[in-house]
């Protein structure tokens, strides 16, 4: 991936240009939706690019519904994008901490219900 400081943009680049990055994660389909043509996906990032994720799913043709800067879908929508588990070790003891939150179904959410948004 390459940054574009000037326009706070990254895009998806062929790793010899000059200051492209490597961009790593993978995925897994939880849940798709036929008629909404709506995926709900988990996703581990093995590298923590700017906008990572936004701007791979949109290279792959799949963009994040809601997201206003590389999306198409869901305009004038909250960015379908939540961090529902985050894990670090303690400083002190090590132990891994484990957080979790999904994000209540309302508004841009109320996909997780099937229901219209």
């Amino acid at each position: 991936m390459y940054k574009d400081q000037r326009n706070n943009i990254s895009k998806v680049v062929n790793k010899t240009k000059k200051n492209a990055k490597l961009a790593k994660l993978d995925y897994e389909v939880l849940y798709y939706d036929k008629i909404k043509n709506l995926s709900l996906l988990k996703i581990n990032l093995h590298t923590g690019r700017h906008h990572q994720i936004r701007v791979q799913l949109q290279h792959f043709g799949h963009s994040i519904f809601g997201d206003q800067k590389y999306g198409t879908r869901g305009r004038g929508k909250q960015i379908a994008l939540w961090a529902y588990e985050l894990q670090v070790k303690h400083p002190i003891t090590k132990e891994l901490i484990t957080f979790k939150c999904l994000p209540q179904p309302v508004g841009t959410w109320c996909v997780l219900k099937n229901v219209d948004c």
